[in-house]
């Protein structure tokens, strides 16, 4: 799975290539709407997150290490069990 905000980038640009797509039949806009709609609302949640993400760094950045125990674990090496991540305590 491809997990980088270009990736990102390149399936919303594929998805207005399908809807520009002037061979469609009625049914198929519609399903292709439908699923722009669908690409869009994830798309929104991972453009936020990466906000935050970089709004998390410029803060490190900007006043040193002090702020990072309290940031997400952006931050900080992931808990494994097994080579596995561990979230809230439970395996994954």
């Amino acid at each position: 799975m491809k997990n980088r905000l270009i990736d990102l980038n390149n399936h919303l640009f594929s998805q207005l290539e399908r809807l520009s797509d002037e061979s469609m039949t009625a049914e198929q806009i519609e399903t292709e709407v439908k699923r722009t709609d669908a690409i869009v609302a994830v798309s929104e949640q991972l453009i936020r997150n990466s906000d935050l993400s970089l709004k998390a760094a410029t803060l490190v950045a900007n006043h040193g290490d002090r702020f990072k125990p309290m940031l997400p674990t952006i931050f900080r090496q992931p808990e494994t069990l097994d080579g596995k991540a561990i979230t809230d305590g439970t395996e994954k």
